[in-house]
């Protein structure tokens, strides 16, 4: 296997966002589990039509860290969810706020379904030293993350402070500390089922926010089996939805 990350890119307008939103949390709301794609067929459609999917099927990297009230949160803690985890630091001045915003994004898609109750996205800092309880509560509400299924951790302060660098790079992420206390690094958003096992990466910003959603739901509905069918497919029918 091979662990990579693609360079920085924008992100898509806030206005084809808004309008894949509301086809993706329509269509998912009102289909039934029983017509869902499986994880194995949404797996090889992403493969076809996604060049920065990455499929995993390997135990996600364990951590212990603490929350924004300094509560501590495992990922063992979060078994039953399905868990979209990314790595930023609240100094970074560019890359960073994207792709919070980006996770933001398809915390709203996810939060008009059902999904919703089943469905945890977590963010770490590698940057603890700086980044501490109020830092963390203060990032989360200016990027438009929704605390109902939405965690931002950090490490106790008398880890080390590379402590979630490493777990970062545990997921095949690396985070290098500059001089001026930049860290250069890529963009993966990582998907992990709900047996603790990293199922994919999604690299970049460049990725539609759709692809990962419909990885979500396929993850949550992971007991059906691929079925035949006659007419057009859940899959084919939401990308015909879509504004682009």
């Amino acid at each position: 296997m091979i662990d990579f990350a693609f360079g920085y890119v924008t992100v898509s307008s806030s206005r084809v966002l808004h309008f894949a939103a509301l086809a993706i949390a329509t269509m998912i709301a009102l289909i039934a589990p029983a017509s869902a794609h499986s994880i194995e067929e949404v797996d090889q459609d992403l493969r076809d039509k996604e060049k920065y999917f990455q499929a995993v099927d390997r135990d996600a990297p364990g951590f212990s860290l603490l929350d924004a009230e300094g509560r501590a949160v495992s990922l063992s803690d979060l078994r039953g969810k399905v868990v979209v985890l990314n790595f930023v630091y609240t100094n970074c001045p560019d890359v960073c706020p994207l792709h919070a915003e980006r996770i933001a994004e398809i915390q709203k898609m996810v939060n008009q379904t059902p999904m919703k109750e089943m469905v945890e996205f977590v963010t770490i800092t590698t940057d603890p030293k700086r980044d501490n309880g109020p830092v963390l509560g203060d990032y989360g509400e200016a990027h438009g993350l929704d605390p109902a299924n939405w965690v931002f951790l950090t490490s106790a302060p008398d880890r080390p402070e590379d402590a979630t660098r490493k777990i970062a790079e545990a997921y095949g992420l690396k985070f290098t500390e500059g001089e001026d206390g930049m860290q250069m690094h890529g963009i993966v958003t990582h998907v992990i089922d709900q047996d603790g096992r990293l199922r994919a990466r999604f690299h970049g910003l460049e990725f539609e926010s759709v692809n990962l959603v419909v990885f979500i739901n396929a993850l949550t509905n992971r007991t059906q089996k691929p079925h035949p069918h006659p007419q057009p497919g859940f899959w084919d029918k939401l990308k015909g939805s879509l504004p682009w």
